[in-house]
């Protein structure tokens, strides 16, 4: 139908909400019994402990208050939604000041200037930059604003416009699709998984490394196709019309001169990441450490560029800039409430565990590795559903988790399921603002995106379930030091033994 447009994840996410507050009047009420689980340093709910209980349907009130209700409760008993949200909205405004000092853009600069007769190095390079910035803090709409800057600069160097496109974009959704410790997917998923970050770290690295090698042979190899023979291009057809719009923007001429301080910032930026990694790992830091850790770089940052005039800026136009990175990102802290609210209608009608037990009975028998890829396959489903990571990480998370319990898998692993899957969708959902933006801006059409990845996808996915399924098939979920958590047994408690 002309002029329809699909709803927003907080139009699908708030009639979801109404949605389940209308089942709890017609989904039995139930619960499973509770153990300590050792393993995830909480409760979790104990196989073959289901049972009945007095019903709870939630009304319109219910519904109104489940977002509100939603920054407030706890992931398994870890950091409340609104302990993360406010960590979203610090890494906003330390991103904000950063990219004021123009230190991402003059480096963009200064390596494309170097690599002048060399350009095909710069693909490498670039992916893995923004492979970086989508493993650590899940660069996506930031990533727009580089278009204007590669594209021109690939279309001189013999190149195409989709041969920029496929730098940016599969570049950061690659990093995002291995996100190591991504705070707006990897850190509220582990959250409401009741895990932390360290774990499953070593699979999730592992996939980062030979998805983005796969993906840099693959532009590699069809960059330097276009290069010998235009006509072997996806856009061959538009390639005149693409010259002529794209190289009046000027590309590397037009940023800012690389200098001294803005090295050093950018030595800044990477060591923030560095800092929150040993915290994270070593000091046992979640969101209140990682939110001053941010807090103090983003002060840091300005204070260092006061040095130097060409990144300067004053008190007023710091805390300016500060705020406008928080308000960018204002959205992404209120959807993890709304999505929240979801779980919060359902545990207050005490549909919940019925829901859970109507899985495990249909999730069962399907062995480890079965499991873990119907993992990936359901959140595939969902991730089109919703195309926001953190909205999809809520929501899922609480109901699936505890599935890998009753399956003998670690919840890391259905974790990792769950960010390969948001982010192999998101490197083609058309309902993902990212992969839409950043076809009009390289004016390529949908379908042409689509037939020039869709190799690349498959090779993806086959990277994605073969680590899943070996992680699933070698590692022992009883283990505390493997990446997975062990399942409570029926003897830890007093009403599973009755």
């Amino acid at each position: 139908m002309s002029g329809f447009r699909f709803p927003s994840a907080f139009t699908i996410l708030f009639v979801l909400i109404a949605i389940v507050a209308a089942l709890t009047w017609v989904i039995p009420a139930g619960q499973y019994d509770r153990a300590y689980n050792e393993a995830l340093g909480g409760d979790a709910p104990v196989p073959g402990t289901y049972h009945h209980v007095e019903p709870d349907p939630q009304g319109w009130v219910d519904v109104l208050m489940a977002p509100i209700e939603g920054l407030y409760d706890p992931f398994e008993g870890t950091a409340q939604a609104i302990d993360i949200a406010l960590f979203v909205l610090i890494i906003g405004g330390f991103l904000a000041v950063l990219t004021r000092t123009g230190a991402i853009d003059a480096g963009i600069g200064w390596l494309l200037h170097h690599l002048k007769g060399r350009e095909i190095l710069m693909i490498p390079i670039l992916m893995t930059a923004f492979a970086a910035g989508g493993t650590t803090y899940g660069m996506a709409e930031e990533s727009l604003a580089f278009y204007a800057i590669v594209i021109p600069v690939m279309i001189r160097a013999g190149y195409d416009a989709m041969t920029g496109v496929a730098v940016i974009l599969l570049g950061a959704g690659i990093g995002t699709m291995g996100s190591t410790f991504n705070a707006f997917a990897t850190v509220i998923a582990s959250n409401a998984a009741g895990t932390t970050i360290q774990d499953g770290l070593i699979l999730r690295f592992v996939i980062l490394v030979l998805s983005l090698l796969a993906g840099i042979a693959f532009v590699m190899r069809y960059a330097s196709r276009v290069k010998a023979d235009n006509s072997r291009s996806v856009v061959a057809d538009q390639m005149a019309e693409h010259r002529r719009h794209f190289l009046k923007a000027g590309g590397a001429d037009t940023l800012p001169e690389f200098t001294r301080m803005r090295g050093i910032i950018l030595l800044l930026f990477a060591l923030t990441f560095a800092i929150m990694l040993w915290g994270v790992i070593t000091q046992d830091w979640w969101m209140g450490e990682m939110s001053a850790l941010f807090l103090g770089m983003a002060i840091l940052v300005w204070v260092i560029g006061r040095f130097a005039k060409e990144t300067s800026f004053g008190e007023a136009e710091f805390i300016d800039t500060f705020i406008d990175g928080a308000r960018d990102l204002l959205g992404v802290a209120l959807i993890i409430g709304v999505a929240r609210g979801i779980v919060v209608v359902m545990d207050n009608g005490m549909i919940t565990d019925t829901i859970l037990n109507a899985l495990e009975s249909l999730f069962g028998g399907w062995g480890e590795i079965g499991f873990i890829n119907l993992m990936f396959g359901v959140n595939v489903v969902l991730s089109f559903l919703v195309p926001s990571s953190s909205g999809l990480a809520v929501l899922a998370m609480p109901i699936l988790a505890p599935l890998s319990d009753f399956a003998g898998v670690g919840r890391e692993l259905t974790v990792t399921a769950y960010q390969s899957a948001s982010g192999w969708v998101n490197l083609f959902n058309p309902t993902f603002a990212v992969v839409m933006g950043g076809l009009a801006i390289g004016r390529i059409a949908y379908d042409k995106w689509l037939r020039f990845v869709a190799p690349l996808l498959l090779i993806l996915a086959v990277i994605i379930m073969a680590s899943l399924s070996l992680s699933a098939a070698v590692l022992d979920p009883t283990d505390p030091a493997g990446p997975a958590t062990s399942a409570p047994t029926a003897t830890e408690t007093p009403a599973a033994a009755e």
